[in-house]
């Protein structure tokens, strides 16, 4: 492997504590710490929601799933983009209007409840969990990958430098580490990509041979719907809706668009983070697709997911191939420590209010929020030292699934439909979340499972989530007289623009 690699990576990981370091001068209160007291700019949030969206999945996992089931999987990357524009249409700019600090706030904003409060409370934690352990498996792949050091190397470093960045700063510092680490990500992708697309294409002044078993329908690249189980279509079905849907229920993307100014600068955001992902996830396709020529060994290991990593040394070799490696290797390691720092942020968020907040008679302070950083960090790192070698897209992707079937339609009908009742939001959350958490340990823990069962577990989003819509819907009809007194100026709260609520 690239003796760059190692270099590259402590560099990330120093400018990345200094960064933080930055934001600990002027992180004061405990807005700076949950909300960096709602004053980051669509353009700086954009990139720092971009930033920490792109995860272990996005810069590694996708192109070891494309690499392994061809074009089928570019469904990932299509369903992780375009989950924004659900949001930008129905949650973005109402949500920030709500004033909440964390999505149990807004929770019981809307539905006058504590208990539905803390049934989000643990949703955020459990799904927040979910997402981080692939996160620092993922870095112990990649610490693996190039240095040969144990895997739990990596994921000590990552649990580490992030819990001491969200303790020691809050959300006003992982904003500008995020910032960074989106365009540190971009170089580090695209610009190996260009690369080893033409070398890929005319190596040594004539056209590659390589270039006919890539596109050699041997090869599957043209037939749709391959190794994807025992029904692939209701797979494919169930995949787009948990991602396009899970989007708008992921609380680390959510609570940055409670540090936008105004409802409308959350749109904007929305609209640029949308730009910002379409740009990024035209690269891991082509690493996925050059694994096959360059790297075909990994899919005898089941090692996939280290194909980005693996490809810039085994397709040119020599300084060119371990210079762009110690690239991919820096901004892979930018992955785990951007996605990471805002999952810790979100469920820091929650315990710090709801939970430590609560134990010391309050609301949630500075020292809450710090000793809840610790809680959040230690956690998802023993749980990823224990468990076994897991596909970083595909445990993802059941975040996505449980995401989709609790504060999706939580989201959904608390913002739009007056009608919704403590009553039928806690019974939503409560099927739709133990539906879906069902699912996910069964896949995870439990056996293979083949034909139906083992679709409907794998991908379970296309029950589960009409299943918490329709469950949300028929227990608040059943409720009616538990809608809240002042729904309708909740509402006007909601969806009202700022200016004309306060008569400018």
């Amino acid at each position: 492997m690239s003796p760059f690699a190692v270099p590259a990576i402590v560099f990330i990981t120093v400018v990345t504590v200094v960064i933080g370091a930055f934001g600990y001068k002027i992180s004061r209160n405990t807005s700076d710490f949950l909300v960096a007291s709602r004053t980051v700019s669509p353009g700086a949030n954009a990139s720092a929601i971009s930033g920490e969206y792109l995860s272990a999945a996005s810069f590694l996992g996708v192109a070891g799933l494309i690499m392994v089931n061809g074009v089928d999987m570019l469904w990932y990357p299509v369903g992780f983009t375009a989950g924004y524009l659900a949001m930008l249409l129905y949650v973005a700019a109402p949500l920030r209007r709500s004033g909440a600090y964390t999505l149990p706030d807004f929770a019981e904003a809307r539905l006058r409840s504590t208990g539905v409060r803390g049934l989000a409370t643990g949703f955020v934690v459990l799904i927040g969990w979910l997402y981080l352990v692939p996160q620092l498996q993922g870095a112990g792949l990649t610490l693996t990958t190039v240095t040969g050091a144990p895997s739990w190397v990596g994921a000590v470093v990552v649990g580490a430098v992030v819990t001491l960045n969200v303790a020691v700063g809050g959300m006003r510092s992982i904003t500008f580490v995020q910032a960074f680490q989106y365009w540190v990500k971009l170089t580090a992708i695209a610009f190996p990509a260009m690369v080893l697309l033409a070398v890929w294409y005319h190596r040594d002044g004539a056209p590659s041979p390589a270039q006919q078993p890539l596109l050699d329908d041997g090869n599957r690249w043209l037939v749709p719907l391959t190794e994807l189980g025992d029904h692939p279509l209701f797979i494919v079905y169930s995949l787009i809706l948990a991602t396009f849907l899970g989007t708008m229920g992921l609380p680390h993307v959510l609570v940055r668009f409670y540090t936008n100014p105004d409802g409308r600068a959350a749109r904007t955001t929305t609209l640029v983070v949308l730009g910002l992902l379409g740009i990024f996830y035209l690269f891991p396709t082509v690493y996925g697709a050059l694994g096959r020529v360059y790297a075909p060994e990994l899919l005898q290991k089941g090692n996939a997911d280290a194909v980005v990593l693996v490809l810039p040394d085994a397709a040119l070799g020599g300084l060119p191939g371990q210079l762009l490696g110690g690239l991919v290797a820096a901004g892979a390691f930018a992955a785990f420590l951007s996605t990471a720092s805002g999952l810790m942020v979100s469920v820091s968020g929650v315990l710090s209010t709801d939970v430590f907040g609560r134990l010391s008679g309050g609301h949630g302070s500075v020292r809450d929020f710090r000793r809840s950083a610790m809680v959040a960090g230690v956690v998802p790192l023993l749980l990823a030292l224990q468990a076994g070698s897991l596909g970083l897209s595909t445990v993802v992707g059941l975040a996505f699934a449980v995401a989709a079937s609790t504060f999706c339609p939580l989201l959904v009908l608390g913002i739009w439909w007056r009608g919704l009742t403590p009553v039928g939001a806690a019974a939503g959350l409560i099927i739709g979340g133990g539906l879906s958490g069902l699912a996910v340990l069964i896949t995870v823990l439990g056996p293979a499972l083949s034909g139906w069962p083992g679709a409907l577990l794998a991908e379970p989003a296309a029950w589960s989530v009409p299943t918490s819509f329709a469950v949300m819907v028929l227990g608040s009809l059943a409720s009616r007289k538990r809608v809240p007194a002042d729904v309708g100026r909740t509402m006007v709260q909601l969806h009202a623009p700022e200016r004309l609520r306060l008569g400018q």
